[in-house]
């Protein structure tokens, strides 16, 4: 018998519900992006998020389950993002999931965001064999996280500063490109030239997987300031692809580095930068030169979403990990922890 898991997504600007047969069948994946409003401000106002969210939730998730044909009879257990993130966005989410495991008599699945991200992969390809490799980037993480089996998760590298969705965003709107950065920056990075513009890298003391990203952010806005002294015109283009090629080379750099040392054959890609096709395809061919291959969902799974926390939540589900009652949004949750109303059940995320 198939288990069919409804789950909610708010942790920060995508209010998302989707339900999801057996962690791998996507029924419906219905997400409501807040892109649009938060342009205008250059990012993410956390109260305007909280109060979309307010607005958004019960009509995404009515539509989650008519896209899927279902009932709320039809659910076998509710699962929500609790962190991190946003307190304010993850508590609407974490509040109505817990009035729906509770009204209907159903398991609640606590999922960390970040977890969601990586099992985004296995909603592509359900048969992925551990161990694996995971390179995390997104706006507020980039993590090399080593998984030995489902829920286990050993963290290799770290940012030390801004995570690379951070620093995208930061330097889209220093040139004046709006937000998001990501999208934008590699849209006009395709008619530029990488090689015109010299950009530092970050590779930080020899052996670290951590990786840094501010001094690269500060290069750039000191470039604008030099060439607007001597009244030159900066060439955007080329500014972006220079910009794009020194991110997405320390990131494949490292994680090629990190797999040699760990030995895995599969490298999986998460988060919103998943999505930059220019990290994607050097890190294919990287990984394919150490005859190894790299997997990573389609774009719409790499942005926020709640088909990627009912698929985590599947795997907790499996294991009987269900969160009580009393769970509360926790916005520096780390991943593999499970901490509920403050209190740890259990610690899997090894440093070092």
């Amino acid at each position: 018998m198939s288990i069919v898991i409804l789950a909610l997504e708010t942790s920060c600007d995508e209010t998302s519900a989707a339900v999801v047969s057996d962690g791998a069948e996507i029924l419906s994946n219905v997400i409501s992006s807040q892109v649009d409003v938060h342009r205008k401000f250059g990012g993410v106002v956390p109260e305007v998020a909280s109060r979309k969210h307010l607005e958004l939730i019960t009509q995404v998730t009515a539509e989650a389950l008519s896209e899927a044909g279902l009932n709320f009879k039809d659910l076998d257990a509710i699962a929500v993002t609790y962190g991190p993130g946003l307190v304010g966005a993850l508590l609407v989410g974490v509040s109505a999931a817990k009035a729906m495991a509770y009204g209907l008599d159903l398991p609640l699945v606590g999922v960390n965001h970040l977890e969601g991200h990586i099992y985004a992969n296995f909603l592509v390809q359900p048969e992925l064999e551990f161990p694996l490799l995971c390179l995390v980037v997104s706006g507020g993480h980039t993590d090399l996280i080593y998984m030995e089996r489902h829920g286990s998760f050993r963290l290799m590298g770290k940012t030390r500063d801004d995570a690379a969705g951070e620093a995208f965003d930061k330097v889209a709107r220093t040139v004046g490109l709006g937000y998001p950065g990501g999208p934008v920056i590699e849209r006009l990075a395709r008619a530029g030239d990488s090689g015109a513009i010299s950009l530092p890298r970050a590779y930080l003391e020899e052996g670290s997987f951590d990786f840094s990203f501010s001094g690269l952010k500060s290069a750039v806005i000191n470039y604008l300031h030099r060439a607007g002294q001597r009244g030159e015109e900066v060439n955007k283009a080329d500014l972006a692809a220079g910009f794009q090629k020194a991110v997405t080379g320390v990131l494949v750099d490292k994680t090629l580095a990190a797999a040699r040392e760990t030995g895995v054959a599969t490298i999986v890609l998460a988060g919103g930068v998943a999505a930059n096709t220019e990290l994607r395809e050097s890190l294919a061919r990287g990984a394919e030169r150490d005859s190894r291959r790299v997997v990573a969902p389609p774009p719409v799974l790499c942005t926020d979403n709640a088909a990627m926390i009912a698929c985590a939540a599947y795997h907790k589900y499996l294991r009987g990990a269900f969160a009580p009652f009393t769970l509360n949004a926790v916005p520096n949750l780390k991943l593999g922890e499970e901490r509920y109303e403050g209190n740890f059940r259990g610690r899997l995320y090894l440093s070092g």
